[in-house]
């Protein structure tokens, strides 16, 4: 990749369609899942550019003062009754399984997290209907736990399944290496609110709010998402939604 400079991109970008870039980005491996049919071209194009352009970038960090107040939650939590008994038990039985290309599979209890090292952000999460809000999130790095597990080195992407089976999501290790991508177990300076995800939720924060699954309970390590779902990488994906939406 690192001869797929700046000048490259933007010189395919500008020049007689955005098929060359997206010709350009595949001969350097950043094609997303999502990079078939008709709107491939420019889907691939956003990707590759925020690879190169943006790997390392940080998402905007806030102040407390900046905390909204209410944090607008979107939809309710599971009905089902798994949820319900794991919830009255205060989520004490709850398990996140790591599986796949990993030397250690694994599964960690929401205590076991809380064990490790923790990360906190005030970071703003965006969703594309147009709502928003600032909160502050505490969780152990989604880095950390692929450490924990031995992920490969041959890996590229991570797979996440929510306990509401039609929830899934995929980021790339680029965005799961990434040191604000938390599994995060806390809001505000308490628990998770179930009604935000709680016990458990993905928080992507240099992406729009639909990659931040919430009610997670799976994690695969990957190096290809066809076998999962339509090969698109995402429930949103499959929904006409872009695999990768980085803010």
């Amino acid at each position: 990749m690192s001869g797929f400079t700046r000048r490259a991109l933007i010189g395919s970008a500008a020049g007689a369609s955005g098929l060359a870039a997206a010709k350009l980005a595949g001969s350097y491996g950043l094609i997303p899942p999502d990079g078939g049919g008709i709107w491939g071209p420019g889907e691939t194009l956003t990707y590759a550019a925020q690879r190169v352009l943006g790997r390392d970038a940080l998402a905007r960090e806030f102040r407390k003062d900046q905390i909204s107040q209410p944090s607008y939650a979107n939809g309710k939590p599971p009905k089902d009754e798994a949820y319900l008994r794991s919830q009255a038990a205060g989520f004490a039985d709850w398990r996140l399984t790591v599986d796949g290309m990993v030397d250690r599979p694994a599964e960690f209890s929401v205590a076991d997290l809380k064990t490790h090292p923790s990360s906190s952000q005030i970071t703003h999460l965006a969703c594309e209907e147009g709502w928003s809000f600032i909160a502050e999130w505490t969780g152990i790095p989604l880095s950390r736990v692929l450490e924990l597990v031995g992920a490969s080195a041959q890996a590229k992407y991570v797979v996440y399944r929510s306990i509401q089976p039609r929830w899934w999501d995929s980021v790339d290790m680029a965005d799961a290496l990434h040191p604000q991508t938390l599994i995060a177990y806390g809001m505000n300076g308490g628990d998770l609110p179930d009604r935000h995800g709680g016990p458990l939720r993905v928080r992507v924060p240099r992406q729009l709010g639909y990659k931040s699954v919430k009610y997670v309970t799976r994690l695969t390590v990957t190096d290809s998402v066809d076998g999962f779902g339509k090969g698109k990488g995402s429930f949103a994906a499959e929904r006409g939604y872009a695999w990768y939406n980085g803010i």
